[in-house]
């Protein structure tokens, strides 16, 4: 069902997402979905540094451990996203730098749309969760029922989470997230009021490259 090119190809994503710093040590976690099963980074391991034996495989519909790796603690909101979400086949959790420190401070930055890759790769409106215990079902909960109409979200005082139909949609999203992230925070620390998009602005380059608008946050 899962043959070594998945699982070296899984490995390969992984170190892809922290080596571009978007996960340190054992933060974060990955899945990709295969057929009626998923591959998701095993409890505890290093994405970075991922290696094969870390990995399970997990069945989406019940969660059922199929390979005896016990998962990422997180592995319930990767499957919840993937059983909601028939376009999806990868989930990401990630904290990469300037992504995470808004998502650590205080009247935090909620428009992040100040380039154009914002509304078109990673999303015009952005929720943030608020804080849950790692790995508990309340945050499960509440990352699976955001993530029914959008492919990026933060976790107040923890991270983020995107989503897509494949490996380099979802690392070029967390990328993007971070970029925008960054931009925020730098002008904010210059003293300087980030230059985000008018409403009209979104409408326009969404029409213009999309042919819609995601105005009601409803168009993935």
């Amino acid at each position: 069902m899962v043959g070594k090119y998945q699982l070296e190809e899984f490995v390969r994503q992984a170190h892809r997402a922290g080596e571009a710093g978007l996960t340190i040590c054992s933060s974060g976690n990955l899945s990709w979905r295969i057929g009626e099963v998923a591959l998701v980074s095993g409890t505890g391991s290093w994405i970075p540094e991922l290696k094969p034996d870390n990995v399970s495989v997990c069945r989406i519909g019940t969660g059922e451990v199929m390979n005896g790796v016990k998962p990422s603690m997180e592995s319930v909101f990767h499957l919840g996203i993937m059983r909601n979400r028939p376009d999806v086949n990868v989930v990401l959790h990630f904290q990469s730098p300037y992504a995470t420190l808004l998502a650590c401070t205080k009247d935090r930055a909620t428009n992040i749309n100040v380039t154009a890759e914002m509304p078109l790769h990673v999303g015009r409106v952005i929720p943030v969760i608020p804080f849950r215990l790692p790995g508990t079902p309340e945050l499960a909960e509440a990352v699976v029922e955001a993530m029914k109409n959008r492919n990026a979200i933060q976790l107040a005082k923890h991270g983020q989470v995107v989503c897509g139909r494949d490996f380099d949609d979802v690392f070029q999203r967390a990328m993007f997230f971070e970029m925008g992230c960054r931009i925020v925070y730098q002008a904010m620390q210059a003293g300087k009021e980030p230059d985000v998009f008018t409403e009209e602005e979104l409408d326009e380059i969404e029409m213009h490259y999309l042919g819609y608008t995601t105005k009601d946050g409803l168009k993935l």
